[in-house]
């Protein structure tokens, strides 16, 4: 038996539509996330990425770096994931494609990388009514407040949430013993 659902509205997380982001704001997507000898490991191999500068420790310290760096790669992907929750949970269509990228600085094991996003510019689509052309930068950067990654990439998003009906508006789940009308 299962226990029965609580009554009152039920909201589902979603991101923003298109017509809900404002121009030149920043969004700031929290918490930061640090990244571990783990993730960086796991992830590089994982993507086939042998780098020396990314596994192993004794041939990066003899590098400028001294240090092994967190592949430049797991970092683009934090910060562009950071993102989802508040801007494009449930609302995106396609991602399109990737602009400049760039890495001013290395991310080390143990750094905290902070992502946050300028909405450049919204257009409604020419070839899909009812949906947007967004570009967004992306910039992560670490516990110093140093930018570690730049990224400018464009979207396809949902344009408002009248054409598109987000999942709130499915039947709430029924609760036992009783049917549908």
């Amino acid at each position: 038996m299962s226990d029965p659902l609580p009554e009152g509205p039920r909201i589902i997380q979603r991101g923003l539509y298109a017509d809900e982001l404002q121009i030149g704001a920043i969004y700031e997507h929290r918490p930061g996330r640090t990244l571990t000898e783990a993730d960086n490991v796991l992830f590089s191999t994982m993507t086939m990425n042998p780098q020396a500068l990314h596994l192993d420790a004794a041939w990066s310290e003899t590098t400028e770096f001294g240090q092994r760096l967190i592949n430049s790669m797991l970092t683009l992907a934090t910060v562009v994931g950071a993102s989802v929750a508040q801007l494009s949970q449930g609302t995106l269509v396609a991602n399109l494609g990737f602009g400049e990228i760039s890495f001013p600085r290395p991310l080390h094991h143990g750094d905290t990388l902070y992502s946050e996003t300028q909405v450049r510019a919204v257009r409604p689509s020419t070839s899909r009514p009812g949906q947007a052309v967004v570009t967004l930068v992306h910039t992560g950067r670490n516990q110093h407040g140093e930018a570690v990654v730049r990224a400018e990439r464009t979207t396809l998003m949902h344009a408002a949430a009248s054409e598109h009906p987000p999942a709130s508006t499915r039947p709430a789940p029924q609760k036992h013993g009783q049917e549908n009308s």
